[in-house]
């Protein structure tokens, strides 16, 4: 099978079972074993979930990483990099700078399926390997 990788409001999604897109997201999160996740996501999806439903929910979803389908990666300096020049090249688009590391992460890694909810920037993103992202869900 294919690598997938997640990004932040999937993620979100999946840990908040009150979000409105948590049935939608959870088959999508059923059908693969692995999913890559990069550390600097889970940054951002500890303080949206957090944010929106409280510390113990953060506790909860950490302690759970280990028996979960989701594989922690790290940035590298290279996807660093090539996220920078991402931003800058997609300045008007406001690409933010989690989503240009999981699409840099995902060109280098040959990845063309993104987990996401945030179809805007990555729909907008022309990958170097690849006409598009297959986004889902």
């Amino acid at each position: 099978m294919e690598s997938v990788i997640a990004d932040s409001g999937f993620i979100v999604a999946l840990a908040n079972r009150l979000d409105q897109r948590h049935a939608e997201v959870r088959p999508v999160y059923l059908q693969y074993s692995q999913i890559l996740l990069p550390q600097l996501v889970l940054v951002e999806v500890a303080y949206l979930i957090g944010r929106d439903v409280g510390i113990p929910t953060v506790v909860k979803f950490l302690k759970g990483i280990p028996a979960s389908r989701f594989e922690l990666i790290e940035a590298t300096a290279q996807d660093i990099n090539r996220a920078a020049d991402i931003l800058d090249q997609y300045v008007d688009s406001k690409i933010d700078y989690v989503d240009a590391c999981v699409m840099a992460i995902s060109e280098r890694l040959n990845i063309t399926t993104v987990l996401t909810i945030d179809r805007r920037d990555f729909s907008l993103f022309r990958p170097l390997h690849c006409q598009g992202f297959i986004l889902l869900p």
